[in-house]
């Protein structure tokens, strides 16, 4: 795992419970905030796991 999957799904992670807190308290502002983050963790994991597997096809060959 790269630093880019690992800090991604942290963010990820922060966000999902920021934004279930904001729900759960109905601060509406708060729950954005952390569906914004949650969407950010996402992209970059998302770019870390497209590196590893790149990082794996070339290794492959």
């Amino acid at each position: 795992m790269n630093k880019d999957q690992t800090s991604g799904r942290v963010t990820e992670a922060k966000g999902k419970v920021k934004e279930v807190v904001g729900n759960l308290v109905g601060n509406k502002d708060l729950e954005l905030k952390g569906k914004v983050q949650n969407t950010r963790g996402k992209a970059q994991a998302a770019y870390g796991d497209a590196k590893a597997d790149l990082k794996d096809a070339i290794k492959g060959n």
